[in-house]
């Protein structure tokens, strides 16, 4: 008799070889937010706040193991701080992007240093990761936005990712409670952005099954990619104005 999904949860994951899995989907190419549509059964999945040595390493491997890729939004200070980590998740095929640099709610700022605080991670990350590309996919901290900052952005010519389900990894859940959580979430919209975090152990624990769930019931893990070639090239916003204004290679 086939388990039930509760009852796979319940055991520990075998090691096995995962080449064969159906996991890895399609690859989305995506100039701006409103290019972000889903087919049923497909997931994207997000990390933010990372990178942090010993959880960021680990969440690639498993990654790795399941062959899919996933986008990293990440802090200008921690990017800062760990450079060769932020640079080894975007050799290892992942897609890289910001998340201001101090992750300050932006809603309890005024609007220039709000705007002050995107460009700074913006370009926090963009040096840590040196030769690597830096994707134009931004998450407001918290999910904080005004509709001036999120207009802004866009005209910018930055990607804002939303969420569509929130594992709410940051509460100190078993891995059980977070795993059947999201799953529940996701099973009830049938597609999504996912959201993580690549700074807790217990998001480290839980991936392995949470993928390995995905996998038995069907999901596909889509690869968000930029259209244009990163920062380059596009509109940004600036510090010094809060105004879109160019970049030069």
């Amino acid at each position: 008799m086939a388990q039930t999904p509760s009852a796979r949860l319940d055991q520990s994951m075998p090691n096995r070889i995962l080449s064969s899995t159906n996991l890895a989907g399609r690859t989305l190419e995506v100039a701006s937010t409103a290019d972000i549509i889903l087919r049923p059964g497909e997931v994207i999945l997000t990390f933010d706040d990372g990178p942090r040595p010993g959880k960021t390493p680990a969440i690639l491997d498993t990654l790795d193991r399941y062959g899919v890729r996933a986008t990293f939004l990440m802090l200008g200070s921690a990017a800062k701080a760990h450079p060769l980590l932020a640079q080894e998740v975007a050799q290892r095929g992942h897609t890289v992007g910001s998340h201001t640099y101090d992750h300050t709610d932006l809603g309890n700022l005024s609007r220039q240093a709000a705007l002050n605080e995107i460009a700074r991670g913006e370009a926090a990350v963009a040096d840590a990761l040196a030769n690597e590309q830096l994707s134009p996919f931004f998450r407001f901290p918290y999910l904080s936005q005004t509709g001036y900052l999120r207009t802004t952005l866009l005209q910018g010519d930055m990607v804002v990712l939303d969420v569509d389900i929130d594992s709410k990894d940051y509460y100190k859940d078993s891995i059980e409670v977070i795993t059947a959580r999201t799953l529940d979430r996701l099973e009830a919209r049938g597609s999504g952005i996912i959201l993580f975090h690549d700074i807790h152990q217990r998001t480290v624990d839980m991936l392995p099954g949470f993928l390995a769930e995905l996998d038995a019931r069907g999901y596909s893990v889509v690869r968000l990619v930029p259209k244009s070639p990163g920062v380059f090239g596009r509109s940004v916003i600036t510090a010094e104005t809060g105004l879109p204004g160019s970049v030069e290679q």
